[in-house]
C-alpha cells in the first residue's frame, strides 16, 4: 500500500492559518524583497470578506488556500497582497489564469497596488505557472506573478532545519512529507525529530501548537504509529517539562479527527473520481464507501494515474 504524501484537505487547509498566526514571517521567507518596503508597526489586516466577494463572482473552478492581505508601505501607501497556495499535490491547467482573474478583479474594484505570490506545492518538476498572456491583433495583456516552487528546496533541506522562520519548517515538513510517502516509521521519525526542533529554539507556547498543527496534518500517520508518535512525544515533554501538545485537549483532537478525516476523504475521491472515470455505476460507488479509510487514502493518491473507469474497476479487485 502507497501513503498519501500530503493530507486530503482543500481550501480550509492549515496552510491559511499558519499565513495568520506568521504573516510577516511568510513574507520574509516567501516574498523578501517586499519587507523592508512594508510598514509592520501600522500593522495588517486580513481581507477574507472581500476575496470571498471577488473569488465568487471569478467561478474559475477549485478554491485554494488563498489568502488577500492588506498592508501599508513605509511611503504611506496602501498595497494588498493576493497569495495564492497550490495545497493539492496535482498541476492545475488554469491556474496562471485563475491569478489573472483574480488580480483583475481585485483591481478593478479597489484600485490598489497587488503583489500576487503562489506557492506550488505540487509534485511536478516541470509545472512551473508565472504568468498568464492573452493577445489579439496587437492587442496583449500580460499578467506575471511571484511563483516559488516547494521542491526547489529539496537540495537545501539542512539549511532550512537551520532556519529559525517558522516557514522553512513548514517547508520542510512539507518536503518530508513527499519523501516518506513509501516509509512511514520514517515520516514518524521525521515528524518527532521536527517537533523537537521546535522546543529546542525555545519558542512560545502557542508558536509550537501552531506549528505542531501545521506539521500534524501534512505528516499524518496510521494509527497504531501515531499512538507510538505520541508516547515518544510525550516522554520527550515530560523530559523538558513541556506538555504542550500531549494534553488531555490534545488527545481529544486527535481521536476525534478520523471522523473529519473520512469525510474529508470520500469527498475529495469521489470528486476526483468523476472527473477522471465520469459518472460511477452505483454498484462501484457501493464499493468505494466500503473501503477503509488508509484505502480511501490510497485510492486518492492512485487515482492520478487512472485514465478511465477501468483502471477503477482494476484497483478496486487488488483490493478484494
Amino acid at each position: 500500500m502507497t501513503d498519501s504524501a500530503l493530507p486530503l484537505t482543500e481550501s480550509d487547509s492549515p496552510w491559511k492559518e499558519l499565513i495568520e498566526a506568521f504573516f510577516p514571517e511568510f513574507i520574509r521567507f516567501f516574498l523578501p524583497i517586499a519587507d523592508p518596503d512594508i510598514d509592520w508597526d501600522r500593522g495588517y489586516e486580513f481581507l477574507d470578506k472581500e476575496l470571498q466577494q471577488i473569488t465568487a463572482e471569478a467561478e474559475t473552478g477549485r478554491r485554494y488556500a488563498d489568502k488577500l492581505v492588506k498592508v501599508w508601505t513605509k511611503a504611506g501607501q496602501e498595497a494588498w497582497v493576493l497569495v495564492h497556495i497550490e495545497v493539492q499535490g496535482a498541476r492545475e491547467s488554469n491556474f496562471a489564469e485563475r491569478m489573472y482573474v483574480y488580480r483583475y478583479r481585485i483591481f478593478d474594484r479597489f484600485a490598489v497596488p497587488i503583489a500576487s505570490v503562489a506557492i506550488l506545492a505540487d509534485e511536478s518538476p516541470t509545472w512551473r505557472p508565472h504568468a498568464f498572456e492573452t493577445a489579439l491583433w496587437g492587442s496583449r495583456d500580460l499578467s506575471e506573478f511571484v511563483s516559488v516552487k516547494l521542491l526547489d528546496y529539496l537540495d537545501r533541506l539542512d539549511q532550512l532545519l537551520e532556519d529559525e522562520n517558522p516557514f522553512a519548517i513548514a517547508v520542510a515538513a512539507h518536503l518530508r512529507a513527499i519523501q516518506t510517502k513509501q516509509d512511514r516509521q520514517l515520516r514518524k521519525r521525521w515528524k518527532l525529530e521536527l517537533l523537537k526542533l521546535l522546543y529546542e529554539r525555545g519558542l512560545s507556547r502557542d508558536r509550537i501548537i501552531g506549528l505542531f498543527k501545521f506539521i500534524d496534518w501534512l505528516l499524518s500517520l496510521p494509527e497504531g504509529l501515531e499512538l507510538e508518535f505520541r508516547s515518544e512525544l510525550s516522554a520527550y515533554e515530560q523530559e523538558r517539562r513541556m506538555p504542550y501538545i500531549t494534553s488531555i485537549e490534545r488527545i481529544g483532537r486527535q481521536e476525534g479527527r478520523q471522523e473529519g478525516r473520512r469525510e474529508q476523504a470520500d469527498t475529495l475521491v469521489l470528486r476526483q473520481l468523476a472527473r477522471r472515470c465520469g459518472t460511477l455505476s452505483p454498484a462501484l460507488l457501493t464499493q468505494i464507501q466500503a473501503l477503509s479509510l488508509e484505502q480511501m487514502e490510497n485510492l486518492a493518491d492512485d487515482l492520478l494515474d487512472f485514465s478511465g473507469i477501468q483502471d477503477l474497476e482494476d484497483w478496486l479487485n487488488q483490493q478484494l
